[in-house]
């Protein structure tokens, strides 16, 4: 499957290299260092994507935005970076979604991942190194399950075939959770822990025995589609070995996507899934978690139609930290756009206050935990002393310019 087409962040000035990125990570509840821990020094980053309906709220575009900037981050300080995020092309929302429009299944999940795409390439995103659909991945998913039964962890109900999370003895380490609290979320998150024959309430589907009217494929499984968890660990571990150095997503995926993943994926290699598990925060809307399923949806094409810049609504999501849950408000989105314009004011000037200072705030920030808003505030005050009078070092402005662009993501 396609990507978008964004161009590369420019080359930091000259001199400058950014400072090793930190965040926290959802596992140790603890900030942790990045440093990319293959031979090679490449940093190797997996972010689950999109269900593709009702592509792209600002739920989707505030996640893809932090791990942009973690990807950023990482080619200040100097790594390449492998970035693989998947497409989920075929699960229960979208057939559910499809039938109820009385859409094809196929159809919709295509318009709405080039929709998802078209939107990333106008924040400028930076795309993954491989952008991966479940449907073209199946026979490594089988490969993934049919290991995975080898060694003993998969077994039968009915047709449909589970991952027994006993066999992961780390199993839980993900999210923290306790039994009781995982088994109160389960269900709300596609799980089915009253399922007769399971021998935990907690296992997961791997493979889906083929259902009357739905899509199937045939496999040495039988025929049959993928279930949610294992589609991720798969193309993981197919696309950047067994351990991973960031898996990202949004905090509804701590569990159980992530924790089961991890625990699929370790079982099946022997070795920890990823080196931290990175989450960003819900974005709501009067009041309540941006939802697809509720329905409550801010969608970055829509503004796009309306005319509003693709830089203000990516200015407006920095002006939160990815950690946060948040409110979008279309007052947010006005200051974003004055102070957007504020900027390019202070930049049309050439000249400008001094730019050392400002660049040590800016790529400290977003090392600390991809602290953007600090950022933002890094910059704004160098704006405003530049429009304020301060004129001392002559091409201040092209070296700010290049700075927002490389470590923020904003095209000036």
């Amino acid at each position: 499957m396609r990507a978008w087409s964004t161009p590369l962040p420019p080359a930091l000035p000259d001199g400058v290299v950014a400072p090793e990125p930190r965040a926290h990570s959802s596992a140790t509840g603890t900030s942790v260092a990045l440093v990319p821990g293959s031979a090679d020094g490449v940093a190797r980053l997996y972010v689950c994507g999109i269900t593709p309906y009702d592509a792209t709220h600002l739920g989707h575009a505030s996640t893809y935005v932090a791990f942009d900037l973690l990807n950023r981050a990482w080619r200040n300080a100097g790594h390449p970076v492998r970035y693989v995020q998947n497409v989920t092309d075929v699960d229960d929302p979208l057939l559910e979604r499809a039938t109820a429009t009385g859409q094809d299944w196929q159809q919709l999940a295509e318009r709405e991942t080039e929709l998802f795409r078209t939107d990333m390439a106008a924040l400028r995103v930076l795309p993954p190194d491989a952008y991966v659909g479940v449907v073209e991945s199946l026979p490594v998913v089988v490969a993934m399950v049919e290991e995975l039964r080898r060694r003993g962890a998969v077994y039968d109900v009915d047709g449909d075939l589970y991952f027994s999370v006993t066999d992961d003895p780390d199993f839980g380490a993900v999210s923290g959770w306790d039994r009781e609290e995982m088994l109160r979320v389960f269900p709300e998150r596609g799980g089915d822990p009253d399922r007769s024959g399971k021998r935990d309430p907690l296992d997961c589907l791997v493979w889906q025995a083929e259902r009357p009217g739905e899509p199937a494929w045939d496999s040495p499984l039988g025929r049959g589609r993928p279930g949610w968890h294992v589609e991720c660990s798969a193309i993981a571990r197919d696309r950047l070995g067994d351990t991973v150095d960031v898996q990202g997503g949004g905090s509804d995926l701590v569990f159980p996507h992530h924790e089961m993943s991890a625990s699929e994926a370790q079982v099946a290699g022997d070795r920890p899934f990823a080196r931290a598990y990175v989450h960003a925060g819900m974005v709501g809307l009067d009041g309540e978690k941006m939802s697809k399923s509720k329905g409550n949806l801010v969608l970055v094409s829509t503004l796009r139609a309306e005319g509003v810049d693709p830089m203000a609504i990516r200015l407006a999501i920095l002006g939160h930290h990815y950690r946060d849950d948040w409110e979008w408000t279309a007052a947010g989105l006005t200051d974003a756009e004055a102070r957007l314009s504020t900027w390019r004011k202070a930049l049309d000037s050439g000249a400008g206050a001094p730019t050392g200072p400002v660049v040590r705030a800016v790529l400290d920030a977003l090392a600390d935990d991809l602290d953007a808003p600090r950022a933002v505030a890094a910059v704004q005050d160098w704006v405003l002393a530049t429009l304020g009078g301060i004129s001392a070092e002559p091409g201040a402005a092209a070296t700010v310019r290049t700075l927002v662009d490389a470590a923020l993501g904003l095209a000036l």
